[in-house]
């Protein structure tokens, strides 16, 4: 893949991370709701697993941004100068900011069961999955050796998908 200087942002992706920032909005914002879960221990236990989790996503997203380093964008096109990251949490799943974010996303579900946030959720789930393989193509153009890591390491779920 050439340098690309004179692409437009939106060339290079950013309708994803829009799609993406108002899913996320809706998320932490938006209606909630009838409720999944009734008052209660399984509530309460629900929450205290959303908070634990909710740490944790925060700790692999920031890994996750470290392991990147320079090669940080929000956009799925990668940067003109970017180099093959597969180190630090790379080596377990494809995309761990993205993993990161969905943890975040689920964290926030058990603290909040509601069922439009499921379905924030789930689109958020989905779009992760589509912007990735849009990612990915590009990946492939740029770094060859990628094609052997998708084969390697899973993309969105550690050991799962």
């Amino acid at each position: 893949m050439n340098p690309s200087p004179h692409r437009s942002i939106f060339d290079r992706g950013a309708w994803y991370v829009v799609v993406q920032a108002v899913l996320i909005g809706l998320i932490l914002f938006g209606p909630q709701g009838s409720s999944l879960v009734s008052e209660g221990p399984l509530k309460t236990i629900l929450q205290s697993c959303g908070i634990a989790i909710g740490l944790l996503a925060c700790l692999v997203m920031v890994i996750a941004v470290i392991n990147l380093g320079k090669n940080l964008t929000p956009l799925p096109c990668p940067k003109d100068d970017a180099e093959l990251v597969q180190t630090g949490l790379y080596r377990f799943v494809r995309h761990p900011i993205y993993f990161g974010v969905l943890l975040a996303a689920l964290a926030w579900l058990f603290v909040f069961p509601g069922i439009y946030v499921l379905a924030y959720v789930i689109g958020l789930f989905f779009l992760f999955d589509f912007k990735a393989r849009r990612e990915e193509i590009w990946l492939v153009e740029r770094f060859p050796a990628y094609r052997d890591y998708q084969g390697r390491v899973n993309k969105l779920i550690p050991c799962i998908y």
